[in-house]
C-alpha cells in the first residue's frame, strides 16, 4: 500500500525531495498544499511540475474525508455523513448562531464508552481517527461556512463521535495541525476537547501544557447515579475525576466547564443539585447546562423546567458560572448524544 502523504512531517517531506534530486523547498510546497489548503489531489498543486506531481503519484497518496450526505436543519445546523478511506463512517456538524460558526468534531469511529443516554455509544468502537482526518472534518467545514454564512469557522468542539481522549496521540497531533499558521491557524482558545472523565489523561493534557479548553461530561456528582448512567465511570471514580480537575486548573490555569443534562427521576433533586455546587466550589468551574436530546432509550426523560430553574438558582447563589446550551440541529439528529449514523445505517 501507498504511504498516506501526510503521515510525513515537513521534514520528512523536504528529505524525500532531495533525496530524490530535487530541492528540498519543494517539500515546503507540497505540506502548504496538504495543509493550508487543504488540497486532495497532487493534480491541483498547480506550482509541482508534471513530471515531480507522477513521482508523488507513484510513492503517496491522499486519504482524505469525502462527504457523502450533508443534511441542514431548520435551525441552521449542517450535519456531514464523512465518509473516510476505508468506507468507515463518523459525523461531524457545522453550527451557527448569529456572530459565530463552531466547528463539532468527531475523534473515533463509534465509541468504547457506555452512556446510556447517547446514541453514539450503542456504536461499536473500529479505530480511532488519524490526525489528518480530524483536520479534514474541520477543514470542510470552514468551508462551509464560508460557503453558506460568509465567514470562517471561530470555534471548535470535540463532542462529536468518540471519546477524544482515548484517541489521545491522534487528537492532540490533529489540533497541532488545525492551529498551526500552515493549517487553519485557529487559536486554541477556541477550541474545548470534551472527555467523559478520563482521569489519568487529563493529568496529561495538563503536564502537556496544552493551550485549548476542556470540559467534562458530569450529568451527577453522586457517585452511585454516575456509575448508573456512564457505567464505565466506576473506572474513573468522583473523586480521582476532581483531583484531576483541581490539577488542571492548578498546571493550565484554566477552568473547567461541566456539561450536565438533568433528567427526570435520575439527577432532579436537590441531593443532585446540592453535590454538584459541592464539587464545583472544589476548583474553580463553570456548569453548561445542556438541553436533553431524546434518543431510543425511553429510561431518559427530559426534567421539568422549574428543576432547571433550581439548579440555575443554586449554582448562581454559590457564585458558580452557569450557562444554557439550547439544542441545534435536533430535527437532522445532530445535537448533543444523538450522533449515530442514522441516516446511513
Amino acid at each position: 500500500m501507498k504511504k498516506d502523504i501526510r503521515s510525513l512531517s515537513l521534514k520528512d517531506l523536504c528529505s524525500f525531495f532531495e533525496s530524490n534530486n530535487y530541492p528540498a523547498f519543494r517539500g515546503n510546497q507540497v505540506y502548504n498544499w496538504l495543509w493550508n489548503k487543504s488540497c486532495f489531489s497532487f493534480d491541483q498543486m498547480t506550482n509541482i511540475s508534471l513530471e515531480l506531481r507522477e513521482v508523488l503519484k507513484k510513492d503517496f497518496v491522499i486519504n482524505h474525508i469525502k462527504i457523502d450526505n450533508i443534511q441542514k436543519s431548520s435551525d441552521g445546523t449542517i450535519k456531514n455523513a464523512v465518509t473516510l478511506f476505508d468506507n468507515l463512517l463518523v459525523e461531524s456538524v457545522l453550527i451557527p448562531v448569529k456572530n459565530r460558526t463552531t466547528a463539532c468534531i468527531s475523534s473515533q469511529v463509534g465509541c468504547s464508552l457506555d452512556c446510556e443516554f447517547c446514541a453514539t455509544s450503542q456504536l461499536k468502537r473500529m479505530r480511532n481517527l488519524n490526525p489528518d482526518e480530524i483536520f479534514d472534518q474541520a477543514s470542510t467545514i470552514n468551508i462551509q461556512s464560508k460557503l453558506y454564512y460568509n465567514r470562517p469557522i471561530s470555534n471548535i468542539v470535540f463532542m462529536g463521535m468518540g471519546e477524544p481522549l482515548l484517541n489521545y496521540k491522534n487528537l492532540i497531533l490533529g489540533i497541532d495541525k488545525i492551529t498551526s499558521k500552515e493549517g487553519l491557524g485557529i487559536s486554541p482558545k477556541r477550541i474545548t476537547v470534551s472527555t467523559s472523565g478520563i482521569s489519568k489523561l487529563i493529568i496529561k493534557m495538563a503536564d502537556n501544557n496544552v493551550k485549548f479548553n476542556l470540559a467534562v461530561s458530569l450529568h451527577s456528582a453522586i457517585e452511585e447515579t454516575r456509575n448508573k448512567i456512564m457505567p464505565f465511570s466506576k473506572k474513573f471514580p468522583l473523586d480521582e475525576l476532581l483531583d484531576a480537575v483541581k490539577y488542571w486548573y492548578k498546571k493550565t490555569r484554566k477552568i473547567v466547564t461541566y456539561e450536565y443534562i438533568v433528567w427526570k427521576e435520575i439527577n432532579d433533586d436537590m441531593n443532585h443539585i446540592s453535590a454538584l455546587v459541592q464539587f464545583c466550589k472544589a476548583s474553580p468551574s463553570k456548569v453548561n447546562l445542556i438541553e436533553y436530546n431524546k434518543t431510543e432509550n425511553p429510561f431518559f426523560i427530559a426534567a421539568d423546567d422549574k428543576i432547571i430553574s433550581n439548579y440555575i438558582s443554586e449554582l448562581e447563589k454559590n457564585r458558580i458560572p452557569v450557562t444554557i446550551r439550547k439544542s441545534r440541529g435536533k430535527d437532522i439528529d445532530a445535537a448533543c448524544g444523538q450522533l449515530a449514523n442514522k441516516l446511513l445505517n
